[in-house]
């Protein structure tokens, strides 16, 4: 199991970048980086969802303030 590094705050703000990327995916369908907006927004949601982040392991940063 992914240990928990993505603190509360970290989370809405993820969640919500997230949403609104994948809502632009769907909603400009002439948008020059449509898939690019679909994945980064699908990667943010997943990430505040499980709040775990790869990135922030590798780095070693953690914003959460649990020890699991």
């Amino acid at each position: 199991m992914l240990k928990k590094n993505v603190g509360t705050v970290d989370r809405i703000i993820r969640a919500i970048i997230g949403v609104v990327l994948i809502a632009a995916y769907f909603m400009y369908p002439d948008m020059a980086y449509k898939l690019v907006a679909l994945i980064v927004g699908l990667i943010l949601l997943v990430t505040a969802i499980l709040s775990s982040c790869l990135l922030y392991s590798i780095f070693g940063i953690k914003t959460s303030k649990s020890d699991s």
